[in-house]
């Protein structure tokens, strides 16, 4: 009786780990620049306002090594274009990843002149921070499911845990 008390509970206090991440939120990957990735004459401040960029994510460079490369930079090379002093020069073979550890703006260009043609990238960085639920009157069927899903979520916790507390 006793192992399978522990079975139990070892598999509610699973269940209650899937379902309270139902709030969290995976890392993406953002091919920069979309389909033509990261190459010369590509607006790429059009391309990143229109993506959200939040702590854990990662940016795909895309591009032919022989040519390009990727630098992150601070705000003032990026805005002159200047290649010299980079934070960290991240290419490694064409077909990179980069991190975004922290909650701030990062700064990307490609040097040998290419920034002048478009290759530079600034990308702001926040913390992802889930929806609060709605209270019952704010509740509009149309439009929050995604909260109700979290609401049903933190229900079926609280039941697993009054379940936890009656075994023991």
């Amino acid at each position: 009786m006793e192992g399978l008390r522990r079975v139990g509970l070892v598999s509610l206090i699973m269940m209650a780990g899937m379902l309270t991440c139902a709030v969290c939120r995976s890392p993406v990957l953002h091919k920069v620049g979309g389909k033509q990735g990261w190459t010369p004459n590509i607006n790429y401040t059009n391309w990143s306002i229109q993506e959200r960029f939040y702590v854990g994510d990662w940016l795909y460079f895309g591009f032919d090594k022989h040519y390009y490369n990727v630098l992150e930079v601070n705000k003032t090379c990026y805005e002159q274009c200047n290649d010299r002093n980079f934070i960290k020069n991240i290419t490694r073979g064409g077909r990179d990843v980069f991190n975004l550890t922290e909650a701030r703006p990062f700064y990307f260009l490609s040097s040998g002149g290419y920034c002048y043609h478009g290759m530079k990238l600034a990308v702001n960085v926040v913390e992802f921070v889930p929806s609060p639920v709605p209270s019952p009157a704010e509740d509009d069927s149309s439009t929050n499911t995604g909260s109700r899903i979290t609401l049903l979520n933190i229900h079926a916790v609280a039941s697993i845990l009054a379940i936890l507390f009656q075994l023991f």
